[in-house]
């Protein structure tokens, strides 16, 4: 039975401070009893010889510090994990908020996990449809990779974010595939737009969610993303499957990080976020890949929202440092009703030459990927020129360019949430539009691949 403590000598806040504590470690998880029997639980944050300062997972009101007792659990937050957590809906503690039973877990998973040794890391080579051209095409996912999604206030990644979760798949393969959602600090109505997202389509079948509201507690959005990810490494490692764990908005996660370090009286870093929010993350995004020996894999797709638009703000730099790639969303061509607003110039994946190719995708898949790249941008450059000087100014070659840039953004780019294109389909639009361009700007495209597919109609 473990000791329990009626020390409490301050409660601030979210913040509880418990003198006289033995033998008590950092984030292990305590319980606090009320004088009226009710119990809430709490996490130790800091240790200072036997003092313990405690987060709250709950509100603070109604502690009495004479009669209130704490008792520390010897353990840290841990998952119950088991095959019974696919179809099923969780908050940001991993309890079931769907009105389905509880879990009984086969076995319980510490949600802090292990970040994977480097050198038992497998390569990320397969291939993983997302339905969707811009990515597939142009910014390819490939398995075990992490590839984030940069976006900003009023933009649809959650759109986006249910659309992969829907579609995604890993080709030419049976092995069982899931998804792994966890979202962090959204309204009521988008929690409502992602499960009835899921359900409508039946992708809740293969799916684990886990839902925290933006009026639940901060220290529970710290969480969260660890949970998620605990149920991934469960499923990929222990029951063989490719994941795909999609965390949203990173951004809710980070301001969370940075609350409770204020709450702490920590010396800001960066914007007021704390110092440590590069190694934080990283512990997180760090959980994905392949490793050796196991079939199973955990690819990851953070998404989060640029404050103000800026790439450069400690979220979005840190984060992409940290992963292998971005895919961008562009105001712009939202306001152009392109859906989804991908913004295929600036966007990258690190990884894409390692998932496409003959055996994987098709063999013309680069040459047609760089030359969609290179007319693209030069059709930007000629729309950019038009607007200064005009379309008399452009030659035959460059009004081309500027058609083809239309035309792929409303054809290929623009595909709406729920059209859901093969691989084959993205490359036969591809060579349909660089039908518009005459073959001899076809200049990155080798000879054998043009024969073969520019001619047909």
């Amino acid at each position: 039975m473990p000791k329990e403590y009626r020390t409490i000598e301050e409660v601030a806040g979210p913040l509880m401070l418990v003198r006289g504590v033995q033998h008590v470690t950092y984030d292990e998880l305590g319980e606090i009893e009320l004088a009226n029997g009710e119990k809430r639980r709490c996490k130790v944050l800091e240790i200072d010889g036997g003092n313990a300062l405690v987060q709250l997972f709950e509100a603070s009101a109604g502690i009495n510090l004479e009669s209130s007792k704490v008792r520390f659990l010897g353990r840290s937050m841990e998952l119950g994990v088991s095959e019974d957590m696919l179809s099923r809906i969780f908050d940001g503690l991993g309890r079931p908020i769907d009105d389905g039973p509880e879990i009984l877990p086969q076995k319980r998973m510490n949600i802090n996990g292990l970040p994977m040794n480097p050198a038992a890391r497998n390569y990320p080579q397969e291939f993983i449809q997302t339905g969707i051209s811009a990515i597939d095409g142009l910014n390819t996912l490939v398995r075990g990779q992490k590839l984030p999604i940069f976006s900003a206030s009023g933009l649809p990644h959650a759109n986006l974010a249910a659309q992969i979760a829907r579609q995604a798949k890993v080709r030419g393969t049976s092995e069982p595939f899931a998804v792994v959602f966890a979202a962090m600090g959204i309204t009521f109505e988008e929690a409502n737009f992602f499960m009835e997202s899921f359900r409508e389509t039946g992708a809740i079948d293969r799916s684990v969610m886990f839902i925290n509201l933006a009026n639940d507690p901060a220290v529970e959005r710290i969480a969260t993303p660890r949970m998620a990810l605990t149920a991934a490494e469960y499923l990929a490692f222990e029951k063989d499957m490719h994941v795909l764990v999609i965390l949203t908005d990173i951004t809710n996660y980070a301001d969370a990080l940075r609350e409770i370090s204020a709450a702490r009286k920590e010396v800001p870093g960066r914007r007021g976020y704390p110092g440590y929010m590069y190694t934080d993350l990283a512990s997180l995004y760090e959980r994905a890949g392949r490793q050796k020996g196991k079939s199973g894999s955990i690819t990851l797709i953070p998404i989060l929202t640029m404050p103000e638009d800026d790439k450069t703000h400690p979220i979005p730099d840190l984060t992409g440092y940290i992963t292998e790639g971005q895919i961008i969303l562009s105001r712009e061509l939202y306001r152009k009703n392109v859906l989804p607003p991908i913004d295929v110039l600036p966007s990258l994946s690190r990884l894409k030459d390692k998932g496409i190719g003959e055996g994987k995708t098709r063999a013309d898949h680069a040459d047609v990927m760089n030359q969609l790249f290179a007319a693209y941008a030069r059709g930007k450059d000629a729309k950019e020129l038009m607007v200064i000087l005009g379309e008399a100014a452009l030659t035959d070659m460059d009004k081309l360019y500027a058609a083809f840039a239309d035309e792929f953004e409303r054809q290929y780019v623009s595909q709406g949430y729920y059209a859901n294109r093969d691989i084959e389909e993205t490359m036969e639009l591809g060579w349909k539009l660089l039908r518009l361009l005459p073959r001899s700007e076809l200049k990155r495209i080798k000879d054998k691949y043009l024969d073969q597919y520019y001619e047909e109609s």
